[in-house]
């Protein structure tokens, strides 16, 4: 039986939270994230060089002997927490967590090489699939065994008439296909692809590299919900690929690695958004007078704030849960992340749907920085899977069936 996950911060991490709020809060206030909203560059590169290069945040995740910091998911996770608190406009999740996470699954020279690009922040990377993609939901050639320990998710069960292999048809999971060396297909709905130096392509049961300038890759932005982390298209016609592993088994692991970490670190990027909601709506409730007496002092509202307070508690648990989970690899981390994502969404929306109605009419101007939040906390709420569908893995993982349908 494992130990049960220490949820306090060390002294290690608290400096280490000190040190990335005070960069944020001087580069990276409200109006500094509107303004890159309504521009043709989203994301901020200077952020995220300072970041990434300048604190070295960008290899947490990675080894020391292979080119990174040595530290852990906790680590990860409090500069998650102090992202989603400002909703920086950088590609820490996409690339110093996801693609890093793929990378550390796969061996070979070249995946090495481009683990240490990405650990040194001069390189991002990004997972070329869907946001919404699910951990359970991995990549997987048609015929190819799935990892022993991953849990089969009703919804993916091949349908009847699905092609066999061999008889056409992309593959389940991959619409890009590998044919000479090079890859053609098209992806929707990836995070970050504009910001991407080079692409982890899921193709044909492999899993190929790809730089985003090459000649046959193009990447389309798409109009997002929260332009804090764009989407885009990316379309491959005839791009020149590095594999970095043609082992279904092995690409299958390997993304779906980072899919789990993106899922369990997400919760607390959730948890840092729903802090500065509940904090923000304190205060100001504190501050509005309504009948000659602070809005907040009602009962009424006093019972909303309290409640969500609990949510954001009980959200903390649980997002420590899943970084510790992961940073060990005890205590099941498929069972944490998916635990973490089935609250963490749910609660990081109704938290700012709750900042956005309690300020009031100002809430609703386009000048005022809520909306970004609710914005932020709506996409995560689809990202990596829904919590409906994390619900599901959860009752598959502990072996508890659905109720029937009478």
């Amino acid at each position: 039986m494992n130990a049960p996950s220490d949820l306090l911060y060390t002294e290690d991490e608290e400096a280490l939270r000190a040190a990335v709020r005070d960069l944020l809060a001087d580069r990276c206030d409200a109006a500094a994230v509107l303004a890159r909203t309504e521009s043709p560059r989203p994301h901020d590169r200077e952020l995220w060089k300072t970041l990434a290069e300048g604190m070295g945040l960008a290899g947490l995740l990675v080894p020391e002997e292979r080119g990174g910091q040595g530290a852990t998911h906790r680590e990860a996770a409090v500069v998650l927490e102090e992202l989603g608190r400002v909703v920086a406009p950088v590609p820490y999740l996409t690339s110093a967590v996801v693609a890093t996470e793929t990378l550390l699954g796969c061996a070979g020279g070249t995946a090495a090489e481009l683990l240490a690009a990405l650990a040194s922040g001069r390189t991002i990377g990004v997972l070329a699939v869907s946001l919404a993609t699910a951990p359970d939901a991995a990549p997987v050639r048609p015929g190819a065994a799935a990892p022993h320990d991953a849990p089969v998710h009703p919804r993916d069960e091949a349908p009847h008439g699905t092609p066999a292999p061999g008889e056409g048809g992309a593959p389940h999971g991959t619409p890009v296909r590998h044919q000479g060396g090079a890859l053609h297909g098209t992806v929707t709905g990836v995070a970050d692809a504009g910001a991407a130096d080079v692409l982890l392509v899921p193709a044909d049961g492999g899993l190929y590299a790809v730089e985003a300038d090459r000649d046959g890759v193009t990447v389309t932005p798409r109009t997002s919900l929260d332009r804090t982390r764009p989407l885009a298209t990316v379309t491959l016609r005839g791009a020149v690929a590095r594999p970095l592993t043609e082992d279904a088994g092995e690409a299958a692991a390997a993304v779906r690695r980072g899919l789990r970490s993106g899922a369990g670190l997400l919760a607390s990027e959730q948890l840092g958004l729903a802090e500065w909601c509940l904090a923000e709506t304190v205060r100001y409730t504190k501050e509005r007078h309504q009948f000659n007496r602070p809005v907040g002092s009602f009962q009424a509202l006093k019972h909303r704030l309290a409640r969500l307070w609990l949510d954001v508690v009980h959200t903390r648990a649980a997002a420590r849960h899943a970084a510790a989970a992961l940073a060990t690899g005890g205590d099941e981390p498929d069972l944490a992340a998916a635990l973490a994502q089935a609250y963490a969404g749910p609660v990081a929306v109704r938290a700012a749907e709750e900042a956005l109605q309690l300020h009031g009419g100002i809430g609703m101007t386009w000048e005022h920085p809520v909306h970004l939040y609710l914005k932020r906390a709506k996409a995560d709420a689809i990202a990596f899977g829904t919590a409906g569908r994390h619900r599901e893995t959860l009752a598959a993982l502990v072996d508890l069936p659905a109720p029937v349908a009478p």
